[in-house]
């Protein structure tokens, strides 16, 4: 761990948590990189009765995932495999936790969750860990107290999911103390004096959003003024580091995290909330809102800070159809932008694996599962619509049909996977195939909504679990499922079909 000087005096305030860090410095582990072709066979086997344009897709992205795996370079400080994020040659923080949003469901080929270990291991002595990394040489992108340094704090909930997917406690104990320590660091760098989080187009993962004034740049400027989706994934991260140290037994973390938790729901509906159009936004530095209605607002739903009296006002901007109810949903600005791009225009409008990731998660929440699957739905068939035409998958896409189909985003690159793996993987799986693990509590929930023959063989479920999980067609909705599901550990399973569910224990 380096500590840079300036005039004789050490500029970090090193963190007594930095200590538990045993990425830094830790001996590089270099195993073969697994060739697609194969360990094809060892992977997740969808089941999907004439579909199969989206079986194809889904072993697409695999195939590109599989591609762009790689090992560590010496002297880069980086300790492990990773899978690189398809862009400019840099590892991100944001992207890769969405990659391995979807590579979890191939962790006994690969061990997708490592990608971050390389971040843990350039963690400095504060706590800050930078969100680009160059693969080549190690070094980090962006200076500390740059607004474009750090961000979106998503690592958190990154590694919470691989526990529900896994259960594994041994790595939920090593990467804790990385975790709080870098939250720490964000609390104490990227806040205003309120308690309240800024970040940057580029911080926040979100580019050419439109909602800084003009005298601000719209990628590297803060513009002085709280970010409401920054507000929302830090108090996501509190409540997951509060979960985290209760399965860990580190209780002395609780109190502060609890207090911060509090603060931020409390000033997040007070200042960020706005009665007249029932939605949150961004506060400038004269206290008005900015009135730009994009898709970081819905972080709302995953930090859980939608009061219930306010919750079906600010859903129901999901579904409406000036706004956010596009024929590719979900838009990352609302419609009735004047900036808003139904090309995409990247930040402008375009329809991203990532955000809507969090959309539907978020929807989930707040047992909202009817709209997940629809969402859901409408995603992956335009992801399939296009790479019918194309035979890939994008870095984005049109939130509507241009040319009486649906197209990539502009300014989309292809073959990105990249976050977009999400869509064909676990998008269908968990959303519109509707199974969803807890690992944790050995558990799995299956919301079945298709009426065709539809599963998944070779399903991972913890640390040693396979199952087969399979639905036989049905003629209605209403109709009770005949159920397939085979398991080489016990499990229970929890079917959903319409006002109906039934509990099996395997």
């Amino acid at each position: 761990m380096i500590s840079f000087k300036q005039n004789n005096e050490i500029t970090y305030d090193d963190k007594d948590l930095m200590e538990e860090n045993s990425f830094i410095g830790a001996e590089i582990e270099k195993t073969p990189i697994p060739i697609f072709s194969e360990i094809k066979d060892r992977l997740p086997q969808p089941i999907w009765e004439n579909h199969e344009d989206y079986l194809d897709c889904y072993w697409k992205v695999w195939e590109i995932a599989f591609k762009n795996l790689y090992q560590p370079k010496e002297g880069t400080g980086f300790i492990t495999n990773y899978i690189d994020a398809a862009f400019n040659g840099c590892i991100f923080m944001w992207d890769s936790a969405f990659m391995l949003m979807f590579g979890k469901y191939a962790d006994r080929i690969f061990k997708f969750q490592k990608t971050f270990d390389n971040f843990y291991s350039h963690q400095h002595v504060d706590g800050f860990i930078c969100r680009q990394i160059e693969e080549d040489t190690g070094n980090d992108v962006f200076a500390r107290h740059d607004p474009a340094s750090t961000g979106p704090e998503v690592m958190t909930w990154c590694e919470w999911e691989y526990y529900l997917n896994f259960g594994d406690k041994e790595r939920l104990a090593r990467v804790f103390p990385c975790l709080v320590a870098y939250h720490q660091w964000m609390q104490e760098h990227f806040t205003w004096r309120d308690g309240t989080y800024f970040s940057s187009g580029y911080g926040c993962g979100m580019d050419n959003c439109p909602r800084l004034d003009e005298k601000y740049h719209v990628c590297y400027s803060h513009g002085h003024m709280v970010w409401v989706d920054a507000c929302m994934q830090e108090l996501n991260a509190c409540n997951l580091l509060i979960k985290m140290a209760e399965e860990l037994g580190r209780e002395e973390f609780i109190p502060e995290l609890k207090q911060e938790s509090e603060h931020l729901f409390k000033v997040i509906n007070e200042k960020l909330w706005d009665e007249k159009t029932q939605f949150y936004y961004d506060l400038k530095n004269d206290d008005t809102f900015n009135g730009v209605k994009h898709i970081g607002a819905f972080w709302a739903l995953l930090a859980k800070c939608v009061p219930e009296s306010r919750k079906e006002s600010f859903i129901a901007h999901l579904n409406n159809e000036n706004e956010f109810k596009t024929e590719h949903r979900v838009p990352t600005l609302s419609k009735d932008h004047p900036e808003y791009n139904k090309a995409g225009g990247y930040w402008c409008g375009s329809v991203w694996a990532p955000t809507n990731y969090m959309v539907l998660k978020g929807l989930d929440a707040y047992e909202k599962f009817d709209l997940s699957y629809e969402i859901a739905c409408s995603h992956l068939d335009a992801v399939v619509n296009v790479f019918k035409d194309t035979g890939t998958v994008f870095e984005n896409y049109s939130p509507e049909k241009i040319e009486g189909k649906f197209m990539r985003g502009s300014s989309s690159l292809p073959d990105f996977v990249g976050w977009t793996g999400i869509i064909p993987i676990s998008i269908m799986f968990e959303y519109v195939f509707g199974i969803k693990p807890d690992a944790a509590n050995n558990k799995i929930t299956w919301h079945i909504n298709r009426l065709e023959k539809h599963g998944i063989e070779k399903y991972p479920f913890g640390t040693d679990g396979e199952l087969t999980l399979i639905c036989e067609k049905r003629n209605s909705s209403e109709e009770k499922p005949n159920v397939t599901i085979k398991s080489n550990v016990p499990v229970t399973v929890e079917i959903i079909w319409g006002e109906n569910k039934e509990i099996l224990d395997i």
